[in-house]
């Protein structure tokens, strides 16, 4: 458990602050936000702050104890826009998508050990009740 603890951590950490360095200069509409999602894919100014607040959000939630269920909505949300992105650069000629590779990546990672460690926090909840009721 301890190995899935940290990995899990260092996972999830990095993942928080890959989105979170990309949240800010959209939710701030920083004009290197506003050049690469408006001016080079198209996508509309007044949609770059909204998707800065919702990568914040996701931040917050993945990192935030408890709240599986919200947990797992960020890990979608972070999917989603992940690949998203990756399309919309890919379909604007850009040969940089590629690099969007390292995100998912880490997304996958991320999630892989998310729900390894909650499988093992379950197990040892049950285990604990069983202690406790005997």
């Amino acid at each position: 458990m301890k190995k899935t603890n940290i990995f899990y951590w260092v996972f999830t950490g990095l993942l928080a602050f890959l989105m979170l360095g990309s949240a800010i200069p959209d939710i701030i509409s920083h004009p290197v936000a506003i050049k690469g999602m408006h001016e080079d894919l198209g996508y509309p100014v007044y949609f770059i702050p909204f998707i800065g607040i919702a990568k914040f959000l996701g931040v917050v939630a993945i990192l935030t104890p408890g709240f599986h269920r919200l947990k797992e909505w960020a890990y979608a949300g972070f999917t989603f826009d992940l690949i998203g992105a990756t399309y919309s650069i890919f379909m604007a000629g850009k040969p940089d998508w590629v690099f969007n590779i390292i995100p998912l990546a880490l997304l996958a990672v991320a999630y892989m050990f998310y729900q390894k460690r909650r499988k093992l926090q379950q197990e040892r909840n049950v285990d604990l009740t069983r202690i406790a009721v005997a």
